[in-house]
Order: structure tokens, then C-alpha cells, then sequence
């Protein structure tokens, strides 16, 4: 693994690469390390926009690097409350902190729930290391 890439525990992992971080009945969602290290360098976010709903396993988003453009994947299903406009001004920040200010949207859960399927830390980095 290499020193830039981490996982932080207090977080809950989708097969897809993506994160939440489950804050009561809501949470905030981002996209991995590994993700955006394989993506390579953002220059686009496109987000969803505040009322939108996301549903788990379902793309709401799309992300383009220099390399390709991608479907960013729901790990949980809700309504989007915030979109990270540092984010979408300058994509950047996902590459350099997507577990800090590079996080993408605020949700409010529709199920709480559906977290109990997401990875835990230690699983997801046994899926990283199948990859």
C-alpha cells in the first residue's frame, strides 16, 4: 500500500470504490484513493443537485479525468442535501483529500439500513488487494 493511500476505519466502503461516512440519519459520500488513483488526475465533477435523490448501487454522478469519465456509484440511497462546490470548482481537491475536503454530496438516508451491506475497513481493503 502506498504511503498516500489509506482507509480510514470510521468510514463504510462500497464494492464500486466509494465512501460514506454515516452521520446520524445522514452521511457524506466520496470516492476512494484507490479510485482516484486509478482515474488519474480530475479535471471535471459532475454533481447532482441539492433535492436530488441517489440510490444505492446507482450512478448520480460522473467524474472525468484526463484518462476517461466515470459513474460515481451511491453506496447508500437518499436525498442529496449539500454538493461540495470546492469540489466541483476545483476537481483537484478530490485527488488531493478525497477523504477530507474532497468529499462529494451530503445525504439524508431513505434507509440506514443498507449501510449494514457496505465493507468495513479491513474487507475493503481485502477487495482492494484482489484488484
Amino acid at each position: 500500500m502506498a504511503a498516500s493511500e489509506s482507509y480510514p476505519d470510521d468510514l463504510r466502503y462500497h464494492p464500486e470504490h466509494d465512501w460514506a461516512r454515516i452521520e446520524g440519519d445522514e452521511a457524506v459520500l466520496g470516492i476512494t484513493w484507490f479510485a482516484q488513483d486509478a482515474l488519474g488526475e480530475l479535471v471535471h465533477y459532475e454533481a447532482p443537485g441539492a433535492g436530488a435523490t441517489v440510490t444505492k448501487d446507482a450512478a448520480y454522478a460522473e467524474v472525468e479525468s484526463v484518462k476517461a469519465v466515470s459513474d460515481v456509484i451511491a453506496p447508500l440511497s437518499g436525498e442529496v442535501l449539500e454538493v461540495n462546490q470546492k469540489a466541483v470548482d476545483e476537481p483537484e481537491t478530490i485527488n488531493e483529500d478525497p477523504y477530507g475536503d474532497g468529499w462529494l454530496v451530503r445525504i439524508r438516508l431513505s434507509d440506514p439500513s443498507e449501510a449494514d451491506a457496505l465493507l468495513d475497513v479491513e474487507a475493503y481493503k481485502a477487495h482492494v488487494a484482489e484488484q
